[in-house]
């Protein structure tokens, strides 16, 4: 997946409302930003750090420019934006990148599902195997080296759980699958010290028959794309 047009760099002055930022350009003007992120967003919002910007030229938008990217003073890159996500695992699902998932032929987004009213990310299907649910979490929480889900309790996260859970037991497969939107990222946990339910429904989910998966996001100023897998453990 390619930026185009190509990001621009600005200096973060400080992220507030949850969906807004301000930052500075390399000729000193301010700007206001959208930073399409609901989370916590720690270690990823340091003022001072570099971050990178997309474009819109859609005339309706209040703010034109988007929050993609935090580049950190050790250089990591991290990928603010949680629509990227999905995006990379549609890209991959489509091409075959990720080997659990290879075999199927149709690949549906956003489809109802549940007994608690959920929406998974992507349904896909084949004649010849079990329906098979994925819900798509990004990881960017770097703590000592170590990368964590959630950065802050999550309620949402919690229902999905369950939800995956009950399909596992129905016979079809529940996939939660983590992508790493932090270069910095090399093994990530569940975040029991900051959502101990989270960690606990995980852990149940995986006894129910939920596969876990990691992969990391390959990060660059002109691209992402989702890269190898790495190990993901419930509790931590």
């Amino acid at each position: 997946m390619e930026f185009n047009p190509c990001l621009k760099s600005a200096t973060l002055i400080k992220r507030y409302k949850r969906f807004l930022a301000d930052v500075t350009l390399p000729n000193g003007e301010e700007i206001t930003i959208h930073c399409a992120n609901t989370g916590a967003m720690t270690g990823c919002a340091t003022p001072g750090d570099t971050i990178w910007y997309s474009t819109s030229d859609n005339p309706k938008r209040k703010y034109p420019y988007s929050w993609e990217l935090t580049q950190t003073a050790n250089g990591d890159f991290i990928c603010i934006n949680t629509l990227r996500a999905n995006q990379l695992v549609a890209q991959a699902l489509a091409e075959k990148h990720i080997p659990e998932l290879s075999e199927y032929s149709v690949i549906k987004p956003e489809m109802k599902y549940g007994s608690e009213n959920s929406r998974i990310d992507f349904f896909l299907s084949n004649s010849e195997l079990p329906d098979c649910f994925i819900e798509v979490k990004s990881v960017t929480l770097l703590e000592n080296g170590h990368g964590f889900f959630p950065d802050a309790v999550t309620l949402r996260g919690q229902k999905h759980l369950r939800e995956l859970s009950q399909i596992a037991k129905e016979g079809k497969r529940a996939i939660l699958l983590f992508v790493a939107l932090h270069t910095g990222i090399h093994v990530a946990s569940a975040a029991a010290h900051i959502d101990k339910k989270y960690a606990q429904l995980l852990e149940e989910a995986r006894q129910s028959g939920v596969e876990v998966l990691c992969y990391q996001a390959d990060i660059t100023v002109q691209q992402m794309a989702l890269g190898k897998q790495i190990c993901f453990n419930s509790i931590k």
